[in-house]
């Protein structure tokens, strides 16, 4: 189980795809923590546009813990699918089989200690703080219908004072620290090298 943590648009995902995209389908899955944010019903929409979301106690990490220790199990799982405009879940959820390699990617990956200790190797993505803002900016308002004020509102309300308090300082949990994600080829090569020499020694499934 490898675990990608590191700020906000530091490139984890392009990390994670890299890492993916070069591995057999079938010999690799990967999990978003953002799909496990807990859902919020019980709010109106405005009340939960105002709800820290860069706070580790917004993820269900006991929903996560229970589906990573069922794919270890070599059982499947159903992810939620989570809705970034209304900040719910929404009806379906997403199937993941288990598979010898199981990532998981998000900012708080490192932060809770019961899922850490279930991450058999921890990537820290460190990348500049003006690249990451530009690239949360283009994203929240691209892909999840931000306007620039919200995104600015909440980068100063939340999103800086969380990395400096809980995602930073994750860093020293980390196996390898990659600079510059997904653009560091070294970084990635080195990583796919262990995973490979992993999925060798692995038995074939019958």
């Amino acid at each position: 189980m490898i675990g990608i943590a590191g700020g906000t648009g530091s490139g984890k995902t392009t990390v994670a795809e890299r890492i993916t995209g070069a591995l057999d389908a079938a010999s690799v899955a990967l999990l978003q923590h953002d799909s496990y944010y807990l859902p919020r019903p019980d709010l109106s929409a405005s009340e939960r546009d105002e709800l820290n979301f860069d706070h580790p106690e917004a993820l269900d990490n006991a929903l996560l813990i229970e589906h990573l220790d069922a794919l270890r199990q070599g059982r499947p799982v159903d992810v939620p699918v989570y809705d970034f405009v209304t900040h719910l879940r929404r009806a379906e959820v997403r199937r993941v089989d288990p598979a010898p390699v199981i990532m998981l990617e998000g900012i708080l990956a490192f932060v809770d200690p019961e899922l850490r200790e279930r991450l058999d190797v921890k990537l820290f993505v460190d990348t500049d703080a003006d690249l990451r803002v530009l690239r949360r900016v283009r994203r929240d308002m691209e892909q999840r219908g931000r306007t620039f004020e919200q995104v600015r509102e909440q980068y100063y309300a939340t999103v800086r004072p969380m990395h400096l308090q809980f995602v930073e300082p994750s860093k020293r949990w980390a196996d390898l620290i990659i600079p510059e994600g997904g653009n560091n080829d070294v970084a990635v090569d080195l990583v796919l090298h262990r995973l490979k020499a992993h999925l060798d020694s692995v038995p074939p499934s019958r």
